[in-house]
């Protein structure tokens, strides 16, 4: 359950109607990234955050040397060729999934370079001219998606994000459907993240003490989506969020942070920050893996 508070409008307040003022945002096919180019000072309406979720009272470990003991980063290194370091890192993951559900890793396999391409790209999307974006806004079901907030119409509040979305697996979107400026990089980088999941399968699969394709034979690797989320500088980061508290439905997520952060796990009721690494990717084993698996 979830309580809102509802501050009602002074004689001197334009009273506001969410939903004509959501349907206006959406058919501007802009996003957050058009209001912030129109030079907004002032956050507009429906994304001031008057939720108020049980959550949110919680504290929030901030402090560096609590935060660098707790979320776990674990070196893959020697995965692949190392059965002694195998057992050693499978023995991490099932720790690290029974106290967190997160964790990092790092000699993963991807280049930093290719890292460090991937966010450019997303970024060099968002940069486009508001003309050629607005060519790939829709809430159409397609391979290759740029919206602002998924669940725009659904949510209380709406996000100070902006998401482009690709499809990878089983069918993957035509290349011709990607936008040009982010289009190589996409594919290169789905590539090494798809052989990463199957990697961190086979050894979720061994933690829980089964055969290395056991997940994968369940074909929890069949599909995957690659999203680009995109949190402009905001007028008023006090009265916004850029995603609420939420839980990933699928069976694993793969996540690469920037130097801003901004990612908390709750544990133990306490929202923890994951601290960025240089080069480390976050593993997040989602609600359908947690709920068919046999790790606890």
């Amino acid at each position: 359950m979830v309580a809102t508070i509802v501050t009602p409008a002074t004689p001197d307040e334009p009273k506001h109607d969410r939903k004509i003022e959501v349907k206006a945002f959406d058919e501007s096919k802009l996003g957050v990234k058009g209001l912030l180019d129109t030079g907004v000072t002032t956050l507009p309406t429906i994304f001031v955050n008057n939720e108020k979720h049980p959550l949110d009272a919680l504290t929030v470990i901030q402090d560096e040397a609590a935060v660098q003991a707790g979320i776990p980063i674990i070196n893959l290194s020697g995965v692949h060729d190392d059965p002694a370091r195998r057992g050693e890192i499978v023995k991490e993951i099932l720790d690290a999934h029974a106290t967190w559900g997160f964790f990092q890793v790092v000699n993963h396999g991807i280049p930093q370079d290719m890292l460090d391409d991937i966010r450019e790209g997303v970024l060099k999307f968002f940069e486009l001219d508001a003309e050629t974006r607005k060519k790939y806004y829709t809430r159409e079901k397609k391979k290759f998606v740029y919206n602002s907030n998924f669940f725009l119409y659904e949510g209380p509040v709406t996000n100070w994000r902006d998401t482009i979305a690709t499809v990878i697996a089983p069918v993957p979107a035509d290349p011709q459907d990607i936008p040009e400026v982010c289009r190589e990089i996409i594919l290169d980088y789905s590539k090494e993240v798809l052989k990463l999941g199957n990697t961190m399968f086979e050894l979720l699969s061994e933690a829980m003490g089964l055969p290395s394709n056991y997940l994968k034979d369940m074909d929890c690797g069949e599909q995957m989506m690659l999203l680009g989320h995109y949190y402009p500088p905001c007028p008023e980061p006090e009265k916004a969020i850029g995603i609420n508290n939420h839980k990933d439905n699928d069976f694993l997520t793969i996540l690469l942070q920037d130097q801003v952060g901004g990612l908390q796990v709750l544990n133990d009721n306490k929202w923890v920050e994951v601290p960025f690494v240089r080069g480390a990717l976050v593993i997040n084993t989602g609600d359908l893996l947690q709920a068919s698996s046999k790790i606890s």
